[in-house]
């Protein structure tokens, strides 16, 4: 794998190849383990959006809002590059699950500038989280236009992002005088339509070094994924979030994903 080529390229062009050329593994969780709890916490919504399907049969016009919002998410581009509503409803979503609140902002389609291989490139984000107490990324979310058809690469651009994003928060830090962290495990998300996968991603000053100049580290990245579970696994890319027995199942992970975030 050190002898694996690497080549200065933004985040959205990232491959399985990256993610081995800097000894980057993905390796996926149950929910106890992934979350640290026994139980997945009930989330913290109105109780119409978890027991009514179709937004024409809701009472409350902000529920009716996001769930308008989860069946454009649930419709493919129509046409190659167009940017569907995967992003507005996960900018809505995390309204309503408390992400967002005073000083946690959502931002769309941030770049962030990305050193790698000796040459400055960017990372665009779909979504992110800013806490503007410290203008930190905190949360990255990379959707997968293909709905399923090419997770793995939703993964490396994700795992690129959360380079970036913390090589971006310790500059921020050392322009105001403060001191960097030496590694932090940045919380990613990527959505197939509605239905989300969890990352937890350690980043550290050293992986960040080894990007910038283009080497190879020995010591292995490992990256956490958790893949909710559903009531029917096998149409959770087709269904998405439209169930309720569903939405309150992916819910509850979002719920339990506060604490990984720091919420």
């Amino acid at each position: 794998m050190a002898n694996l080529i690497r080549s200065a390229k933004s985040g959205s062009d990232w491959t399985e190849n990256d993610l081995a050329a800097y000894n980057i593994q993905i390796q996926y969780q149950d929910a106890p383990t992934f979350f640290g709890v026994d139980h997945l916490p009930p989330p913290a919504i109105d109780q119409e959006v978890l027991t009514t399907a179709d937004a024409d049969d809701m009472v409350g016009d902000s529920n009716a809002e996001l769930i308008n919002l989860l069946d454009l998410a649930m419709v493919p581009a129509p046409e190659p590059g167009e940017e569907s509503a995967v992003d507005d409803f996960a900018v809505a979503l995390f309204s309503r699950l408390g992400y967002t609140k005073r000083h946690r902002v959502t931002r769309t389609r941030k770049d962030i500038p990305f050193l790698i291989c000796g040459e400055w490139r960017y990372a665009k984000t779909d979504v992110c989280l800013i806490d503007r107490q410290q203008n930190d990324i905190v949360l990255l979310v990379q959707e997968d236009q293909s709905l399923g058809g090419n997770l793995s690469s939703a993964e490396c651009q994700l795992v690129a992002e959360a380079i970036a994003a913390f090589a971006q928060n310790n500059k921020r830090r050392q322009l105001s005088g403060m001191p960097i962290i030496e590694s932090k495990v940045m919380p990613g998300i990527t959505l197939i339509g509605t239905t989300p996968i969890f990352y937890k991603i350690p980043v550290s000053v050293e992986l960040v070094r080894h990007v910038a100049r283009g080497t190879y580290p020995s010591q292995s990245t490992i990256v956490s994924g958790h893949v909710p579970a559903v009531p029917r696994p096998f149409r959770r890319y087709s269904e998405g979030m439209k169930p309720v027995d569903t939405r309150e199942a992916i819910l509850r992970c979002y719920e339990a994903f506060k604490a990984v975030v720091g919420i």
